[in-house]
This record gives C-alpha cells, structure tokens and sequence, in this order.
C-alpha cells in the first residue's frame, strides 16, 4: 500500500505549522508505529531543528535532491531520535531552486518524481511547507494527495484559509490531481476571546467535520522545540501532548 501523503500548508507565516507538521509525524511513528518520513522544504530549517538536527552541517539536503538528478533519496535521508521517523532538511539553499528548476516543463513534478521511491518504503510522507506560494509549494501540493491547513484563530485568517482553498483548487485542476484535497482545517494560538472564538465558528461553518480541536499557545510545546525535541520525547503527558495527539488523530482519520 502506497503511502499517505500530508502536506502542512499555509501561505502566511506564524500559523504553527511546522510544530504541526513535527509532532504530528512523531506521532505517527512514535505512538502508533508506522514509517514516517518528514520532508522540509522551508529554506528556514526549521523541521530539523525541532528534531535536534542542525540543518547547517549536512552537506546534502532536499535542494539537491531537487536539482541533482546523481543525488539519491537515501542520500537525504536522515535518522531521528524518534522511533521509524526519518528526516529530509532543507537550508536556505532551498531558495534558489524556483530559478534553477523554472525553465524545465516537468518544474511542478520535480519532487513527486524524486520521491517515488519512498511510496512503498514509508507509511506516511509529511510535508513542511514553506510560508509563500511559488514553485516549492506547488511542488509540495502535486505530491501530496491530504492537504492539513492550520489557520491562526486572528484578524485576517480566513482569507489566507480562502487563499488555500483556491490554490488546491487550481492545482488539482492544472494537473489533474483528482486525488489532492483539503483534509483538515486546525485553529492555532487560540486564546479565549470573542475573535478567536468567531474564527473558530467560521471554520466550523466552511469545514464541516474537517475543523480540528483548537491548538492553544503551549510554553511546553515551545520548550521542546528548543531543546530540539518532539513534544513525546519532552513532555508526552503535558496539555500540549494531549493536544497534539487530539489533532494526529483528526488528521489521521479525515484522511481515511
């Protein structure tokens, strides 16, 4: 069975979604012990970063399995401290790869051909995806087939959430990608007010049966990033775990 593929997508920054993206896949792989492998494609590192990596120190990441054709998947691949959770990085080379790869008619196929190795080889792949649209993103959105959207529970999030909808919607479209579609919608840095409450009704109205526990600012969850660790391997009884593991669970079975 070929494996699911997850893309944590959205085209504004501060959205939590690369703390998602993270725990999501640790516990997958962690707690219910499937093959997971998480692909960063944000020029910031920071998937690796939550994982303890430095992504500075690895020669090789997926930039060059993106712009290499010599360079295999396996050469990208990296262990973690976490239990059947493998890692490919990304660094900031990963900005130069729309102007190397914009000349080439296959540009938006580039990553799901390099990954087709993997299909068989892993459970589930996840995807970190950087903060903008662009060829990276599209990129992301032709190989995936589940698309998570974590939306700030602030001012103006329910246009980027719009922005979203629209932009699976034209991919599916331009490259007849029947498959791909909006799984799960997540609030995040939810407090208890009347905006971010709104929020939450709105997307509880756009996204029936798709719209996940609300994500609540966690000291936890931001400490365990820092100490570049996964919330199960820092505090896996803490609010913040109980959180996370409620929203794993929604995004594994809206997939399902």
């Amino acid at each position: 069975m070929a494996a699911r593929r997850i893309a944590f997508i959205n085209e504004k920054g501060g959205t939590c979604k690369t703390t998602l993206a993270v725990n999501v896949a640790a516990f997958f792989a962690d707690k219910k012990r499937k093959r997971v492998l998480l692909v960063d494609l944000d020029t910031q590192g920071h998937a690796a970063k939550s994982l303890g990596v430095d992504p500075r120190s690895i020669s090789k990441n997926v930039f060059h399995l993106l712009t290499d054709p010599n360079v295999s998947l396996e050469a990208v691949t990296l262990p973690t401290a976490t239990p059947n959770l493998a890692l490919v990085p990304s660094w900031k080379d990963m900005a130069e790869f729309p102007s190397l790869a914009g000349a080439d008619p296959q540009r938006a196929r580039r990553l799901a051909t390099r990954l087709e190795p993997a299909l068989e080889r892993y459970d589930f792949i996840i995807f970190d995806a950087p903060p903008s649209l662009g060829l990276t993103t599209t990129n992301i959105l032709v190989a995936a087939e589940e698309v998570v959207v974590p939306v700030a529970t602030t001012y103006l999030a329910l246009d980027g959430c719009a922005e979203m909808v629209d932009t699976v919607a034209d991919v599916k479209a331009t490259y007849q990608h029947e498959r791909l579609r909006i799984t799960q919608v997540v609030p995040t840095l939810y407090r208890k007010t009347q905006l971010a409450d709104e929020v939450l009704a709105k997307l509880k109205e756009y996204f029936p049966k798709r719209t996940a526990e609300p994500f609540a600012l966690s000291v936890t969850v931001d400490e365990a990033q820092s100490h570049g660790k996964t919330i199960w391997e820092y505090a896996p009884w803490s609010r913040g775990a109980t959180m996370l593991q409620s929203i794993a669970e929604a995004v594994d079975r809206a997939g399902k």
